[in-house]
């Protein structure tokens, strides 16, 4: 992992760098995966039912996929690079899968600037507890400040 950027600092097309990174730690609990179920209408018995979940290739609940792809998002827009930034894309490919009240780290890094329309593309990581990657991707994002047109 590269320099790890201070959370919560606004980071403008400007003073973002290729290679430039920020990682955050989020626990993931029964209570968030339930509120995401109820929210999206995603209650998939692999989330939200123990004694389901007890007897996949699993063995527990595990966290939806989209509810982690939806925590890169959150670390675009308020901790890297911060408040007021656009996701233009976000892709990823689910690695591994999380269980259901674990933590797990998100990290963003740089790797490359587009001049012409001011935007940034990352590599986006997610790790689990036991540092393993559960989810790899990437994500284009017009950071704050700019009025570049998607």
């Amino acid at each position: 992992m590269g320099p790890v950027d201070t959370v919560g600092i606004v980071h403008t097309y400007d003073s973002i760098a290729v290679g430039q990174s920020c990682a955050v730690e989020r626990f993931v609990s029964e209570d968030d995966v339930l509120a995401f179920a109820r929210i999206t209408g995603d209650d998939n018995p692999i989330h939200v039912d123990p004694a389901y979940a007890a007897e996949t290739r699993f063995g527990k609940r595990i966290v939806h996929g989209v509810f982690l792809l939806a925590l890169i998002s959150k670390v675009l827009g308020h901790d890297f690079p911060g408040h007021g930034s656009v996701a233009v894309n976000i892709s990823c490919r689910f690695l591994r899968p999380v269980p259901v009240n674990s933590t797990v780290t998100v990290e963003v890094k740089v790797s490359e600037k587009f001049e012409k329309r001011r935007q940034v593309k990352a590599r986006t990581y997610i790790y689990n507890e036991s540092g393993r990657m559960v989810l790899a991707g990437e994500a284009v994002f017009i950071p704050p400040g700019e009025s570049s047109s998607l």
